[in-house]
């Protein structure tokens, strides 16, 4: 189960349920001082946002969150192996068994929360038995392995605790706990003693640790690294006795330095209740010095006094660090310590030395390669645009969406401002206010459409008649002139680019929708909206392999919708330096242009 070696050999992928910073920045700031390139925290689990922002040294990473582990998109599910659960002891259940169940991968992690129920504690040991999958906790502050893996709290969550531990030089001694305080008190003992850690990890202070000692101990035992184990106990419970069982049966041949606590309990009446859910001696067999003896008895040098087991650390051979190494990441300390986090992240644009760089690309050798299409298409995407059928369409439409004559909301309201005397920006943002629901939203809405009921896999007639039922009109579907008799030029021209696509399913389902609506009425056709939203829905899922997912955070934040602001604007802006041209005068309704009742 717990595989030491395994997991030293293996560049791993975290998952964390749950978003404990402190615990997380510390996983990156050891990463970061190990000299990992890139952070191996790849998802959080959690709600309310997109991405967490932390620093992977000086530099802030962007690390995505997911409502559930079945968002997560394949590329990052195939990579799992660990996991963090930070989520409350109620969910613990649930959420490790979740993770377990998805990824394929996956061969083990650590449980933070204290209070899970023992139910529950066992539920989960016995299915990450029958999944071969370990699982360190609960109530545990993690498991380190020195120099490549920190799961948890282990070790501090400061990274100057990190290198005065030093947990950068491998070593050959384990060091275990249930206790998670001791268990970084001893890592910062034992390298204050001059020894260095192979691993370390904390059981949990609960009554049924999923990984045991025993299992802690055998894996110590099948390390290479480790040739010395140092171990915390405590009063309450059987561990050590099992303990001793390995040892008589030569399961674990590598020397033992033990220290059980609890030896006060002795001088009270009644068995006191001490901080863990074991640590309470409610039998002569489970006090602090019954177990300490029955230790000694199979040779392991156990002791109840704490300067001796200090002492007996000191002992343990240890070949002699270079100091040099060591002390390397003293600048690296500082960077930590100094950075501060910035106001925005930016994905758009950057001025590097004064020349400026659009999605990562010099916009002076852009504008000679690519087209003005390519441009704004990769700007409001955040990521340059791989196909050319993208950039084609974004230049088209930007052509085609550039003014629908004087008459609109949007031309009215800059025109109105622009003869009241105002400048062109205040015009321009007077018409730029009045799109929303009825003037230039239809194309998001559309594509709401469209995704929803390709996505449901719902037929045209049914969607059709849901929007009905909720007494709502289809946006992308009807038109004041154009009728199925009598066609409009545009939808033609717009659908002439779905030529090059071989799935067309969004294309296909707002025609089936045309086709239901245009049975009831000749002018509920698909209009300019529908089908710009229903062929850039395709374009984007087969020529930029957007998921799901991402076409939907493509409507949420109204990327289709920004297409008809940025071309409209061309169009609002002819309008007012029109008629700062012509120079009317003020604008003003007659009597007759109002009736009042």
């Amino acid at each position: 189960m717990l595989n030491i070696n395994k997991l030293r050999k293996t560049d791993h992928a975290i998952i964390s349920i749950g978003s404990h910073i402190p615990i997380l920045q510390s996983m990156l700031d050891f990463e970061y001082l190990a000299k990992y390139d890139q952070p191996s925290l790849k998802a959080i689990i959690a709600t309310g946002r997109k991405y967490i922002r932390m620093f992977f040294g000086k530099k802030e990473v962007l690390i995505p969150v997911y409502s559930s582990v079945s968002d997560l998109p394949s590329n990052i599910r195939n990579k799992i192996t660990l996991f963090i659960n930070l989520s409350s002891a109620r969910r613990v259940l649930s959420s490790t068994c979740d993770v377990i169940a998805e990824f394929p991968n996956l061969m083990g992690g650590t449980i933070f929360a204290e209070n899970v129920p023992e139910k529950h504690e066992l539920e989960l040991y016995h299915y990450s038995q029958k999944k071969n999958v370990f699982v360190v906790g609960p109530s545990s502050v993690g498991l380190l392995i020195s120099n490549k893996l920190k799961l948890g709290a282990i070790a501090g969550t400061q990274a100057k605790q990190l290198v005065e531990s030093q947990v950068f030089t491998p070593g050959s001694v384990a060091v275990f706990s249930a206790s998670g305080g001791m268990t970084n008190e001893l890592i910062r003992l034992t390298s204050q003693a001059g020894k260095r850690l192979s691993f370390s990890l904390s059981f949990g202070g609960d009554r049924f640790p999923i990984c045991t000692p025993v299992e802690a101990f055998l894996a110590a035992e099948k390390d290479t690294d480790t040739t010395h184990i140092i171990y915390f106990g405590e009063l309450g419970g059987y561990d050590e006795y099992e303990l001793a069982d390995l040892i008589k049966s030569k399961k674990v041949t590598k020397p033992v330095i033990a220290y059980i606590a609890g030896t006060i309990s002795d001088m009270f009446e009644t068995p006191p209740q001490f901080g863990h859910a074991k640590a309470m001696a409610s039998r002569g067999e489970e006090t602090s010095k019954a177990k300490a003896e029955a230790l000694r008895r199979v040779c392991i040098k156990a002791t109840n006094s704490f300067t001796e087991f200090l002492s007996l650390v000191k002992k343990i051979p240890a070949k002699i660090h270079n100091i040099a190494i060591e002390t390397r990441h003293a600048s690296s300390l500082r960077i930590i310590e100094n950075r501060r986090p910035s106001l925005f992240i930016n994905s758009v644009s950057h001025d590097v030395g004064g020349s400026v760089e659009i999605v990562k690309q010099d916009l002076l050798t852009m504008v000679k390669k690519q087209s003005y299409g390519w441009i704004v298409a990769s700007m409001l995407l955040g990521k340059p645009v791989k196909s050319k059928e993208l950039a084609e369409f974004f230049d088209f439409v930007l052509k085609l969406l550039v003014d629908h004559g004087p008459y609109v909301s949007g031309a009215v309201n800059t025109m109105i401002a622009a003869r009241a005397g105002r400048d062109l920006v205040s015009s321009l943002a007077s018409g730029l206010l009045t799109i929303g629901p009825r003037f230039g939203g239809a194309i998001n809405q559309a594509a709401q459409h469209w995704l929803d009921g390709v996505g449901r896999q719902v037929e045209a007639h049914v969607f059709v008649e849901e929007i009905a039922k909720a007494k709502k009109r289809i946006s992308g579907i009807g038109h004041r002139k154009y009728r199925i008799d009598y066609p409009d030029p545009r939808v033609k021209a717009i659908m002439a680019f779905t030529g090059k696509l071989k799935y067309k399913k969004y294309t296909s389902f707002a025609l089936g929708v045309e086709k239901v609506t245009t049975a009831k009425k000749g002018n509920l056709i698909l209009n300019v909206d529908g089908a710009i939203a229903a062929v850039l829905l395709d374009i984007l899922s087969e020529k930029e392999q957007c998921s799901d997912a991402e076409l939907k955070e493509l409507i949420d934040i109204e990327f289709f919708n920004a297409l008809f602001v940025l071309s409209r604007s061309v169009g609002f802006t002819a309008h007012y330096l029109d008629q700062r041209r012509l120079d009317e005068g003020l604008f003003r309704l007659t009597q007759e242009d109002v009736v009042y009742v």
